[in-house]
């Protein structure tokens, strides 16, 4: 679908993490006629959240610049082997590390995985993060609150404090978030 004034069906997916395997039409990774510029040769990379969406896009983007990417993800693994593919079919080499990035060990995990796998890090994108729709806050149960700021603030520091002693002069720490953070969503309380 070219074109954006299309109607899309509606998706819904009220199990977390969601996952890209099951949407229709899919979502788009990266644009196939972009050359790379290789100013990210011989460079290594750690993506959480990187199985889908912006993490995916990102994980191509890079390794399509040369860079070379572990790829941190929950539990989505048609999502991530699908990640891994497209790295790879980009010119990149690709880990894939599965588990819980609101986990310190697995954060230490993450980074001993990919300095044992490609010897360093340069770029960290803290990308993992979770949402829930709720009403109201009576809703929103204790597990729900910790569960989500373990994935979208814990998991950015623990991941963040795990990397820098493996990353040297010009590395780079990149953090996103949703347009929710800067915009807000009534449905998105916690």
């Amino acid at each position: 679908m070219n074109d954006r004034s299309e109607k899309m069906p509606a998706q819904s997916q009220t199990r977390q993490p969601g996952r890209e395997d099951g949407m229709t039409p899919r979502p788009r990774a990266g644009d196939t006629a972009a050359r790379s510029c290789g100013k990210l040769d011989g460079r290594a990379a750690i993506v959480s959240g990187g199985d889908s969406g912006i993490g995916r896009a990102v994980a191509i983007a890079f390794a399509r610049d040369g860079a070379d990417v572990t790829v941190a993800y929950l539990e989505e693994h048609n999502d991530a082997e699908e990640t891994k593919r497209l790295v790879e079919e980009a010119g990149g080499r690709c880990l894939l590390v599965s588990g819980d990035i609101g986990e310190e060990d697995f954060c230490r995990e993450v980074v001993e995985r990919a300095v044992d796998s490609f010897h360093h890090i340069d770029i960290l994108v803290n990308n993992a993060a979770e949402q829930h729709i709720s009403h109201s806050l009576e809703e929103i149960s204790k597990e729900q609150l910790e569960r989500t700021f373990r994935t979208n603030l814990f998991g950015y520091f623990y991941l963040s404090k795990a990397a820098l002693p493996h990353m040297g002069k010009g590395s780079v720490i990149l953090n996103t978030t949703s347009i929710t953070a800067y915009k807000g969503n009534p449905k998105l309380l916690d």
